[in-house]
């Protein structure tokens, strides 16, 4: 039986989840694949093995860095809290350059996209990042073009997902190009995921419980629609969008959404708004106008119709950075990954 080989490449501090959600969706995939089939070998292997720790304390074992030798199907970097350290280490860099040599594709999750670059692999290439980190990476690597809104970037035998957990949804998008959008969809139901969110979805996405419709037309239509929240969307553009009349898209999008069109389009200005208000310092108008509310006053009433709370107070309970960047409140002295 052929197999397809998963190469993770570990390191002390990498983060937990860039590991652990992908190979979760890979092995999610073996355990759903009908026979016959290639099932994916998920070797981790490491510099730091056999038990590599990890930035929050969990373990994992690995085998020694030679165990990869030979053709791997998908090379998998991983990022963390000492990636700086990671960084300096040209022994590991000059492995992960080897590696891709012989791997079909070569992947990588938040902050790992920067060892990649370092190792000179992305020079020519579009890729991202964490959204934090993204300034960063196009500052320390001119060569490579940084794109800061697609949560992954696929860029030939390159994949680069953004922060942490798009990691599961760049693994999702690989098992959809070796098997089939039908094993994907099952492994994410599986794990009771997000079914469809697009590489191109912005970083600051919708709320996971928005999923994309099966109905192709619906489907372009939403996806448009989260592309240009910071605009007017009258019914009827959306509905020339989907090349569909405006009383058939209307009935079509709510039998295949749940919901009309306008509540759609509500609903997502205000997961938009409330991702800005948690992870940015724009101001509320700011957040408005970004979220496509005609005035500051019309966002008040829908985010505390839909939230119970003004947007100062989800902000005061919620937001996640401070104004210098990212907050690790568990190391406030190791503050960035880069």
């Amino acid at each position: 039986m052929f197999e397809r080989r998963v190469v993770v490449v570990v390191y002390a501090g990498a983060l937990a989840l860039d590991i652990t959600g992908p190979i979760e969706v890979f092995d999610t995939a073996n355990r759903l694949l009908p026979s016959p089939g290639m099932p994916y070998r998920i070797d981790l292997v490491s510099a730091d093995g056999p038990r590599v720790r990890t930035s929050s304390g969990v373990i994992v074992e690995a085998l020694p860095l030679e165990a990869a030798d030979g053709p791997i199907d998908t090379l998998l970097v991983p990022g963390g809290w000492s990636l700086n350290r990671a960084l300096q280490d040209r022994a590991l860099l000059s492995w992960i350059r080897r590696a891709a040599a012989r791997s079909r594709r070569v992947t990588s999750v938040c902050g790992g996209s920067f060892l990649l670059a370092e190792a000179g692999l992305l020079d020519g290439r579009h890729a991202t990042t964490h959204w934090a980190y993204t300034d960063a990476m196009a500052c320390r690597y001119p060569d490579v073009t940084v794109d800061a809104e697609p949560i992954f970037v696929w860029d030939g035998p390159y994949v680069t997902s953004a922060g942490v957990s798009t990691g599961i949804d760049m693994a999702l998008a690989l098992v959809e190009a070796d098997h089939g959008a039908p094993l994907a969809l099952e492994a994410a139901r599986f794990l009771v995921l997000s079914l469809k969110r697009p590489a191109a979805q912005p970083q600051f996405s919708a709320v996971l419980d928005a999923q994309l419709a099966d109905h192709p037309p619906i489907r372009a239509a939403q996806e448009w629609i989260l592309h240009n929240l910071h605009n007017p969307l009258p019914v009827a553009d959306i509905a020339r969008r989907a090349n569909m009349s405006l009383r058939n898209f209307a009935r079509v999008f709510r039998r295949e959404v749940g919901a009309t069109p306008g509540q759609y389009v509500e609903r997502e200005r205000i997961a938009r708004a409330r991702e800005l208000l948690e992870t940015t310092d724009l101001t509320i108008s700011q957040i408005a106008r970004r979220c496509g509310f005609p005035a500051p006053e019309t966002f008040f009433r829908s985010f505390g119709r839909t939230l119970g709370l003004t947007p100062k107070q989800y902000r005061h309970r919620f937001q996640l950075i401070s104004p210098s960047g990212l907050t690790d409140r568990h190391h406030e002295t190791d503050r960035s990954p880069v």
